[in-house]
């Protein structure tokens, strides 16, 4: 390889072992993996370029590469310190240069290609800068989001989503604080519709959620004033409203959330979130001279979700007689008891889909063994998810802890179940398949 010229062109034409991934083993084997990425250190930024090009592309998901195959060629990059290199050109491009704008892009996406490995994913947190780069490439100010500061948003919410490992340091390092204030902007404000910012937004919104199932998340959230954020977005925000659901269900769940319930309620939260949970919409009659009328809007199963989600960890976790618990109740048992009756439908609506799910799955049982109903298990269980069964499970946590701390409450649901000649059982049954979620399949 005489020229740089010639040195560029051969670069080039290893994309042709994309074709040919039965031979990683051997390309790696020769030692032509480690003669490749050396060249990310070249003095030459292009030829840098033009290397991490090629491994984006060998290491990238379409490449018709069995798992073997693609960790051989994996393995050697990793052995000759290719994260390293990588990070050393994120350092030296310059984005205001095309080509190096270019590398960069190049760059994230074979950081996106290994992090399928969550050993890898984790190294990439603990023993390079990309993290805090990544926080801070996402914060530069442009007139347009450009594809690289929505990529960079990608690939953090990917190795933040990757390893509780690094959601720990990045908590550690007020990255919270920094979300929160680029999502800021959002609470009222929508980007455009199928732009690089909205996907921006929606990854900086899954980086904040993905660390709130962590005791020290939820305690960065809260001193980030992340409640009091997700209020505003439920009461003036459009596209912001269902994603600040997700992370008040996120912030308030589990047996660290009780903080968060606390705070969500002095903050005047039951009124945002119990105004979504009984929203209604208006809807016209024939002949058009009638008066329209109202009635409760048909949630999305993930909004549904989410409302059903922080209603049971405010019954679980604000503390008994205080007086964030007996608001709560106070609000269920309003207006004749409007909520309970609109928890019940939609336990209703749920359990239709489910049982029709379930009566499948039992006729299929009675054709198999033992051993087969075992091997389907999972299988049924997936399907018995989909049709709704989490959110069956949650509605009737919430129904529980009503019946057991309101006689009129427990009156108005043992009546709305009777209508139907049901009775308290079938929320006992739903709750112990929740302790349980193989026991149908035995």
């Amino acid at each position: 390889m005489g020229s740089e010229a010639d040195l560029d062109a051969d670069v080039k034409g290893l994309s042709i072992l994309t074709d040919h991934p039965n031979l990683y083993g051997e390309f790696a084997k020769l030692g032509c993996v480690a003669s490749l990425v050396s060249l990310l250190a070249h003095e030459n930024t292009d030829i840098a370029i033009g290397a991490i090009e090629i491994i984006n592309e060998l290491t990238d998901e379409d490449v018709e590469a069995e798992q073997e195959q693609w960790n051989l060629l994996v393995d050697a990059m990793l052995e000759v310190d290719l994260l390293s290199l990588l990070y050393d050109n994120v350092s030296r491009l310059d984005e205001a240069n095309e080509s190096d704008r270019a590398g960069l892009y190049h760059i994230l996406g074979v950081i996106e290609n290994l992090s399928s490995r969550t050993a890898v994913a984790e190294s990439l947190g603990k023993d390079t800068l990309f993290v805090p780069w990544l926080l801070k490439r996402i914060q530069h100010k442009e007139p347009l989001v450009s594809q690289n500061k929505q990529y960079s948003a990608e690939i953090l919410a990917i190795l933040l989503q990757s390893s509780a490992a690094n959601r720990s340091r990045f908590v550690e390092t007020d990255g919270i604080d920094i979300l929160l204030q680029l999502l800021s902007p959002y609470r009222k404000r929508d980007p455009a519709k199928g732009t690089e910012e909205e996907e921006y937004v929606e990854n900086l919104f899954d980086s904040v959620t993905c660390c709130l199932d962590d005791s020290n998340g939820k305690t960065k959230f809260l001193e980030a004033e992340g409640i009091e954020l997700c209020l505003i977005m439920l009461r003036e925000g459009k596209m912001s409203k269902p994603r600040a659901l997700r992370l008040l269900d996120h912030a308030l769940g589990g047996p660290e959330g009780g903080t968060c319930c606390q705070t969500l309620v002095e903050a005047a939260g039951l009124k945002a979130v119990f105004s979504i949970f009984m929203k209604k919409v208006s809807i016209t009659h024939r002949p058009w001279t009638e008066p329209a009328s109202l009635i409760l809007a048909k949630h999305d199963n993930q909004t549904t979700e989410h409302l059903l989600g922080i209603l049971s960890s405010l019954l679980r976790s604000l503390p008994a007689n205080s007086a964030g618990r007996i608001r709560l109740l106070a609000k269920f048992v309003e207006k004749d008891y409007e909520k309970i009756a609109r928890t019940m439908k939609i336990r209703r609506d749920y359990a239709s889909k489910v049982a029709a799910v379930d009566q499948d799955i039992q006729q299929e049982k009675s054709r198999l063994s033992a051993a087969e109903r075992e091997d389907r298990a999972d299988e049924w269980l997936s399907r018995r998810m989909d049709a709704g069964l989490y959110s069956l499970q949650t509605a009737d946590v919430v129904i529980a802890w009503l019946v057991a701390e309101d006689e009129g409450a427990k009156a108005r649901v043992k009546g709305l179940l009777g209508e139907r000649d049901e009775s308290l059982a079938v929320v006992r049954a739903t709750l112990q398949g929740r302790i349980d979620p193989y026991m149908a399949y035995g």
